[in-house]
């Protein structure tokens, strides 16, 4: 709200405590444009005449007055839609936030329609268990902009509200413009649903109430909002200086972290006052979730209080003592709990004894009411260079954890190497083993580039980041430090941008069909050839949409600003384009629109064909018809195949030494028959001077290279 007052020169009212910001925004200071907002609200007013209050931190309680000629009167209606629209985004926030915060059951109402509802209400349905209630109070559909009614009839309401039938909803009801009709169809709609939906794994979540962090697999949290060992950043906090804070959360947040540590507890701080202040000024730069991490129960207390959201609690132990004063806190404020493999005995060396500490404090926060899932388990990180022997014990101790009590697992990893040169190397070794035995948070600098690096690799490697998106985000144009040294004394100088390669910006009635194709785009490729289709010729899309899109994807893949999955997504993009082509030519009753015919085949003996399906994928995308022989083909096969179908451009792939006399023999083969064709080979065990020796006629590094070869072939032709 502040931002947007910012940014609109509106004026900003903000008070403790407010009957109704409602009443203050009438106010004549306000006229010109102001936001309202209160902590505190004692009367405010609902519809029929109905009063509500809210305490601190518990609502966002404001109200924003628009000024004469803001918006269009037409306009006006969009805006509590857009507000709806963007609370969409959130709507998995609010329904763990408040099931954690204890509320009986979880609903949408107003605002919009039962259409337009039915998405949100789907997440929120899945945002909580099976045996959560959920319910729907949908308006009739949108306000006319000229605020006489709402469009929607009973009878439209009724049918809209149909699909609402599989989420097994306990309520569902009607809000602005409905009336006694609207309900009694309604009630027909419902006719022998039963309340609940199937149980459900609960995932393990953080949030706050602009991002929704699901802890599946390893989730990086920030350390660096922490005293120990760092004098400038106590005497931050004794100070009070909140822009180094917020300083070192942005830092953080810019490097990659997904959650952000919170420790004020410093000599000559007052943490119980201090930690709000944090807390609030934290959320007020980030959206991440915080861990508040703090010994200090009534520290921890006042932070929860003013935090907006579900937070992590960091931490409590073994202790009875520390069960008894933490487990209900986060009980009653709805968030995750640490809980450290240590007790009165101190950190005990075996793995077994660890685990067994584990389990009584899982067994405790069960029984206060914390679920499953939002129990972490600490198995703590000794430092290797006083406890060496023990560092395996951390290890052995989380993945115990993870399997037999099903908790969550977070570890301190910078600790382990503390006291020893070289530090990153330890961290990220050690950091790779815990994510190995199940890590899910790892507590731990951003900024470090090593540790970063194996947190994104092992999510490609685990296949957590499908088509390796965010790797590729991450690292497409980064430089390695070793790399970046060499290119360094080499001084040779950088190339011009007007010499780089680079595609213009797409303009034209082409344009929107094309960057589709280049970012991968599926659904909006097939819509835009579809359009595309009603006043052009389907070959015309294909020569001036199609292959150009897929010219500058292969280009970009040559220079090594594209990689393979997005390569792949682009020629699946242009795979959907070219179906709806098909059926146009096919309802026309038109020849095929093959610009030539290739057999593909991966040699006798070798099993190995992805490369080969990689070249079908883009050869088909531009047009050509192949066919595909698939993997350990014999000669014969393919001979006779050249043969019988009249092929006169054959693909041939190897992918093991073993393997390349068959494809030298299948060569051999095809020139003995003295059949008019020319053949391509490629594959990782290949190389062009190879390919000359055993007499083929291109060697294709890869798949953009055979459709080159194709295009060069067909069209000399």
């Amino acid at each position: 709200m502040e931002e947007f007052a910012s940014r609109t020169g509106f004026a900003l009212g903000f008070f403790d405590e407010l009957a109704s910001t409602n009443d203050e925004a009438r106010d004549a200071r306000y006229m010109n444009g102001a936001v309202v907002i209160a902590e505190r609200q004692s009367r405010g007013r609902g519809q029929r005449g109905n009063s509500w209050s809210s305490s601190a931190g518990a609502n966002l309680t404001f109200s924003v007055v628009l000024c004469p000629g803001f918006l269009e009167a037409a306009q006006q209606f969009y805006l509590s839609k857009a507000v709806s629209l963007a609370v969409c985004d959130t709507v998995e926030s609010f329904g763990v936030t408040a099931r954690g915060l204890g509320a009986n059951a979880v609903g949408i109402n107003c605002s919009l329609g039962p259409k337009e509802i039915f998405p949100m209400a789907k997440r929120l349905a899945e945002a909580v268990p099976g045996d959560f209630p959920v319910f729907v109070k949908p308006n009739a559909g949108l306000p006319r902009a000229d605020g006489s009614g709402y469009d929607i009839t009973p009878q439209l309401f009724a049918m809209e509200m149909k699909p609402y039938r599989d989420l097994h909803l306990f309520a569902a009801g009607g809000c602005c413009g409905t009336t006694p009709e609207f309900i009694k169809l309604l009630n027909s709609v419902f006719a022998g649903c039963v309340p609940g939906r199937p149980a459900h794994k609960m995932p393990s979540v953080l949030c706050t109430p602009v991002d929704f962090v699901n802890v599946d697999g390893i989730t990086v949290v920030g350390e660096r909002i922490n005293p120990t060992g760092k004098k400038r950043f106590q005497q931050a906090l004794r100070e009070e200086d909140m822009n180094y804070v917020l300083e070192q959360a942005v830092s953080q947040v810019e490097a990659g972290a997904q959650v952000l540590d919170v420790n004020v507890g410093a000599p000559g701080v007052d943490e119980p006052a201090l930690m709000p202040k944090v807390v609030k000024a934290l959320q007020s730069v980030t959206s991440l979730p915080l861990q508040l991490d703090s010994s200090n129960v009534e520290a921890l207390e006042n932070g929860l209080r003013v935090y907006n959201g579900k937070p992590i609690v960091n931490s409590t132990n073994g202790e009875q003592e520390k069960l008894d004063a933490i487990l209900p806190l986060c009980k009653k404020y709805g968030a995750a709990i640490v809980g450290l493999a240590i007790d009165e005995r101190g950190i005990l060396p075996a793995a077994e004894d660890r685990v067994a500490i584990a389990r009584r404090i899982t067994e405790a926060a069960l029984a206060v009411g914390i679920p499953r899932e939002d129990i972490y388990i600490d198995c703590l990180t000794l430092t290797a260079s006083a406890q060496q022997k023990d560092v395996l014990a951390t290890v052995q101790a989380l993945e115990a954890c993870k399997k037999e009590l099903g908790v969550r697992t977070i570890l301190g990893v910078s600790n382990i190497s503390f006291g020893l040169p070289c530090r990153s190397y330890l961290n990220t070794t050690f950091l790779t083993m815990a994510m190995y035995a199940g890590l899910d948070l790892a507590i731990m600098n951003p900024s470090s580039e090593e540790m970063m690096a194996a947190v994104y690799a092992y999510n490609v490697l685990t296949n957590r980041d499908p088509q390796s998106t965010k790797y590729i985000e991450r690292y497409a144009d980064h430089v390695p430090a070793s790399v970046a040294l060499k290119q360094a004394a080499q001084t040779v100088p950088a190339a011009s941008a007007s010499a780089s390669g680079e595609s213009a910006e797409l303009t034209g009635p082409y344009a929107p069909l094309m960057k589709a194709v280049e970012k991968g785009l599926k659904g909006d490729a097939a819509a835009q050839t579809k359009a595309l289709l009603a006043e052009k010729q389907p070959l015309e899309v294909v020569d001036e949409a199609l292959i150009p899109a897929l010219d500058i994807v292969g280009a970009k893949y040559e220079k090594g600003t594209l990689f393979l999955p997005q390569l792949l997504q682009a020629a699946s993009a242009a795979q959907s384009a070219f179906e709806e082509i098909k059926n146009v030519i096919a309802q026309k009753g038109e020849g095929s629109a093959s610009k030539g015919r290739i057999v593909l085949a991966t040699v006798k003996g070798d099993v190995h064909d992805i490369g080969k399906n990689i070249v079908k994928v883009i050869l088909e995308n531009y047009g050509f018809e192949v066919i595909d022989l698939g993997r350990d083909v014999p000669v014969e096969t393919v001979v006779n195949t050249v043969r019988e179908k009249n092929v006169h451009l054959v693909g041939l792939s190897a992918l093991m030494t073993t393997t390349l006399k068959s494809m030298e023999e299948t060569i051999a083969a095809l020139h003995e028959a003295g059949l008019d064709c020319k053949i391509m080979v490629g594959g990782a065990v290949l190389t062009p001077e190879y390919a000359e020796k055993i007499g083929a006629d291109w060697y294709a590094k890869d798949a953009k290279r055979s459709a080159d070869i194709a295009k060069e072939f067909f069209g000399a032709q």
